[in-house]
């Protein structure tokens, strides 16, 4: 049996569905020959780990206590206070250093895979280290590929120790085909992607011709949104998604060359509007221009698409008019479509298309990566 050592970072939905999908799925890993080993799983504050890494694991009961606990919004040091066998508890400092101990001793012995679910940028310390230790890495958080050039070109150094489809599309296998492509040597000239599960169903409401404030508000009650809409509407995380697909071609971009086009102005950002202020008063005075875009797309036999085009040096994210027939014109509801367009699929791109968003598939992506280690594992 192979067995795959996991120290995880991260316990928000995707991380907690991470720790459900490996518990669920324990029989098909062992026809499949493989076991996955937790060895810890921190939360922003502290490390719950066996008391020794190198020959114990947190078993499957400890790791559905966890989900529990952390489904109530409270931290990982509760597991103390519950007084919990076979487990020890680390807070603040003490928990980072002893992350990074877990990956030093583990990365140069028996290997291990360190994941990152967070959404934090504080992560990209840890990882750099757990690299240096020879570690692998598997990521669903965007942060630390989008960080400086040198944090990013650590991360990448080998290629075969990282894993991170999660980033771009949850579990569409978007950086593996891409990698595929980028290594039979066809030269990848444009990409085209409506990455954004949120801001997809919003464009393809609008057609229907609702305005944006009733499509926001819904995809908000639907929980397609953050807590605060703006942090969608902004195109950041849009402009993540495209910054690691340009990277893997190679481009040395770093974030503030990218240009993103915000659906909301300034004067209603978050430092501004309270998010109540600006679901009920301010989004409403949006609704005319947006309306008059739509109109203006379907008079010219289009509709409008939230996409990131990466071309040439350049990153452009934001709204565009695409045929009505296109794939990026049919595609309806929340889920994500990349087009690539390369020597090979220069007429006709490849299209990846589905569920590009959530937590389960986005944690069912994650999972596939580290199985997809195992063959760097003894």
């Amino acid at each position: 049996m192979k067995k795959i050592p996991v120290l995880l970072m991260g316990c928000g939905g995707v991380g907690r569905h991470l720790l459900q999908h490996i518990v669920s799925c324990r029989s098909l890993h062992a026809d499949l020959g493989v076991h996955v080993r937790v060895v810890g799983v921190s939360d922003s504050k502290s490390l719950v780990s066996p008391v020794d890494v190198l020959k114990e694991e947190l078993n499957d009961e400890l790791l559905s206590e966890v989900c529990s606990i952390k489904s109530t919004g409270s931290p990982l040091s509760k597991l103390g206070a519950l007084g919990k066998g076979g487990c020890q508890v680390f807070n603040g400092s003490e928990a980072v250093r002893e992350t990074e101990e877990i990956a030093k001793r583990l990365g140069k012995s028996t290997g291990l895979a360190v994941v990152d679910c967070s959404a934090s940028v504080e992560t990209v310390v840890i990882l750099m280290k757990a690299v240096d230790s020879g570690c692998c890495v598997v990521l669903a958080n965007k942060k630390p590929l989008t960080s400086t050039l040198e944090h990013y070109d650590k991360l990448a150094l080998h290629p075969r120790f990282i894993r991170h489809e999660s980033t771009v599309g949850a579990g569409l296998p978007v950086i593996a085909s891409l990698s595929r492509i980028i290594s039979s040597g066809d030269p990848v000239h444009r990409i085209v992607g409506s990455l954004s599960g949120t801001l997809g169903y919003v464009m393809s409401e609008l057609e229907d011709g609702k305005p944006l404030s009733q499509v926001v508000r819904a995809a908000k009650t639907l929980g397609y949104t953050e807590p605060d809409p703006r942090d969608d509407l902004s195109g950041m995380d849009v402009a993540r998604k495209g910054l690691i697909l340009a990277r893997l071609l190679g481009k040395r971009i770093i974030m503030d060359s990218i240009k993103i086009e915000s659906l909301y102005p300034q004067e209603m950002g978050p430092g501004v509007m309270s998010v109540e202020d600006f679901l009920h008063n301010g989004i409403v005075k949006l609704d005319q221009n947006i309306e008059e875009r739509v109109k203006r797309a379907s008079s010219n036999g289009c509709v409008l698409r939230y996409v990131c085009v990466i071309e040439g040096s350049s990153v452009q994210v934001g709204i565009r008019e695409v045929p009505k027939e296109s794939p990026l014109g049919r595609l309806r509801g929340s889920d994500n479509i990349v087009e690539i367009y390369s020597r090979c699929y220069k007429e006709q791109p490849l299209v990846i298309q589905g569920a590009g968003a959530g937590n389960d598939t986005t944690a069912a992506g994650v999972l596939a990566d580290i199985i997809d280690l195992q063959d760097l594992f003894p």
